[in-house]
């Protein structure tokens, strides 16, 4: 049975444990011999693991490790840029008399699926503006098996079972008090720009029916989501005889909402819902990356540096 979570995890302790693993694979060091370069994770968090000087006999073996396989590893904790780094001694796969469950690895959303989904979908539900709501109810119910499971990234925020519907729904009542408070907005357009941003992320990444995804799709890579939304959404609107100016400017929620060129997005937003929604995304991604960081620091310190903001050590007050 698993011992110590990876949040656990302290530098210097020699451990003999059980992981799920993330990416794994034979590289080549500056040495010319071969290493183990491993990710392996838990539902408290990942580690970046390796196992030096591999052997030319392990290497067929060890080529066999997969994402989404769970292994038992022998290691030290080690430091590696100011963050934890497992020194491998002994690695091989979990068998059925480990007594072993999968999920006890995956780190899951904090609410159930079927709750998120239905008040996302209680929200499309009651739209006022007719065409918005067809179009959101469409994406929600043709996408809907998928969404039950789907990270919303296969690494970073939200890359967990349900994170998709996680993340969206948090945007969602984000959005909704936003438009509280700016009340010129349109309220349906801002929580359709929600619902519809990120839906082709279930054909972007890849992922299994536990949420763990080992990486992109080929179409993911080479397009990525915001084409395939863009593209997506000009195809569901045209079926549903769209009023093309309000289809254009859907499309254009999902193409600006990375604002930035270097992140995908060939425009910066055109009109407040855009806007908005583009500030709604970030703050989300945002937050879940500082909770996620400082869920594992303790209260007086400074957390490990996170790369998705900016290398930043994240503070944890005692109060």
């Amino acid at each position: 049975m698993k011992q110590l979570y990876v949040k656990d995890l302290k530098r210097n302790d020699s451990i003999i444990d059980f992981f799920m693993v993330r990416s794994s694979g034979i590289k080549v060091g500056s040495n010319r011999k071969n290493y183990l370069d491993i990710l392996l994770a838990d539902k408290t968090g990942e580690v970046n693991s390796k196992k030096w000087d591999v052997q030319e006999s392990e290497v067929q073996s060890l080529s066999q490790i997969k994402p989404g396989d769970l292994v038992k590893v022998k290691a030290t904790v080690t430091d590696w840029q100011n963050q934890i780094q497992l020194r491998i001694m002994r690695i091989r796969p979990a068998v059925p008399e480990d007594g072993l469950s999968v999920m006890d690895f995956v780190k899951s959303a904090p609410e159930k699926p079927q709750d998120m989904y239905d008040y996302i979908y209680g929200v499309a539900d009651a739209m006022q503006d007719g065409d918005l709501r067809a179009l959101c109810l469409r994406v929600l119910t043709d996408n809907r098996e998928q969404l039950m499971y789907y990270p919303a990234a296969s690494r970073n925020h939200h890359a967990e079972y349900g994170g998709l519907l996680y993340h969206t729904k948090r945007m969602l009542m984000n959005g909704l008090a936003v438009c509280g408070v700016y009340t010129d907005l349109n309220k349906d357009l801002v929580c359709a720009g929600v619902i519809c941003h990120d839906i082709e992320k279930i054909h972007e990444i890849l992922s299994d029916q536990n949420g763990v995804s080992p990486g992109y799709s080929m179409e993911g890579q080479m397009l990525g989501h915001i084409v395939m939304g863009a593209r997506y959404l000009d195809q569901l609107t045209a079926e549903l005889n769209f009023p093309r100016e309000k289809a254009i400017m859907m499309e254009h929620m999902i193409v600006s909402h990375h604002y930035e060129p270097e992140y995908g997005s060939p425009k910066k937003p055109l009109f407040p819902e855009a806007e908005v929604l583009h500030y709604l995304d970030i703050l989300d991604a945002r937050m879940f990356d500082m909770y996620d960081a400082l869920a594992t620091t303790q209260p007086g310190e400074f957390s490990d540096r996170v790369w998705t903001l900016d290398n930043r050590r994240l503070y944890k007050p005692t109060f």
